[in-house]
């Protein structure tokens, strides 16, 4: 056994740490090109790798001035780049700190949740309406194309400006699937159910509509009375705070994890 493992550290130490050491610097570099593209930075980036060049082929030929200019331009360079490209820098961080690597290690809940609790908060105060729909396992699609295809990162801002009354997209239904935001003034069934056609909104009657006939999750915030609602499988939760409803979403994303983990 010990023999065994002297011949694989030995391969390790070799031949197998070089390789896992250019491909993870490979990969690291490919993602963080990744991130910038569309960017200035990238534009910079080409400048280094011009400076990179410049610089060896300075030690190469014994160009003294040349690689004595191009030393100094690396020590102000470096500190330039830092102060002029800090917003591009906390972009490429927070993008790092919200990727699947880092929802691995520290188990990051998704943004989602807190950007609809955001959205109600933010219009309960307006008095705003609102019915946010979010797609589970059966798919959506007869109902997004009744809408205007959306297909952004879930955020506060964006569905506030969809709710927004004065924009043309706030009356039907926006439809969420995980972090992205698939359409809006989506039109979804209405329940038939009598009672709820008697006493309930057009929102309303939608999101326990949308529920029933898929297992679509739908908040709908009442445009009247400001109160919160949940409906799920053709039921309606009526009044909850948005703590309330905050736990309700955090148990239905443990379960999806569950369900996908299986």
């Amino acid at each position: 056994m010990a023999d065994y493992l002297s011949i694989a550290s030995g391969l390790w130490l070799k031949y197998l740490s070089q390789f896992a050491d250019i491909l993870l610097t490979a990969v690291i570099i490919y993602y963080i090109l990744t991130l910038l593209k569309g960017t200035r930075a990238i534009a910079i980036f080409k400048g280094i790798l011009i400076l990179i060049f410049l610089t060896v082929v300075s030690k190469l030929l014994k160009l003294t001035t040349l690689s004595w200019l191009l030393s100094g331009a690396w020590v102000v360079g470096m500190v330039a780049i830092v102060i002029v490209f800090q917003p591009e820098l906390r972009f490429l961080l927070a993008k790092l700190g919200s990727g699947k690597v880092a929802g691995f290690l520290f188990r990051i809940k998704p943004d989602w949740i807190n950007a609809i609790i955001e959205t109600m908060e933010t219009a309960q105060k307006k008095g705003w309406g609102a019915l946010i729909v979010i797609q589970l396992n059966m798919g959506m699609k007869n109902y997004t194309e009744t809408g205007i295809k959306i297909d952004g990162d879930v955020s506060s801002e964006l569905l506030l400006s969809i709710f927004n009354p004065s924009s043309p997209l706030h009356d039907g239904a926006v439809v969420l699937k995980g972090n992205r935001i698939l359409a809006a003034s989506c039109i979804m069934p209405l329940t038939m159910e009598e009672i709820a056609s008697r006493i309930l909104g057009t929102r309303h009657r939608a999101a326990i509509g949308i529920s029933d006939v898929s297992d679509a999750w739908a908040v709908v915030l009442s445009e009247e009375t400001s109160s919160i609602s949940l409906a799920r499988g053709g039921k309606l939760m009526r009044n909850i705070s948005p703590e309330e409803l905050r736990k309700e979403l955090v148990d239905l994303y443990r379960v999806k994890e569950f369900e996908s983990a299986k």
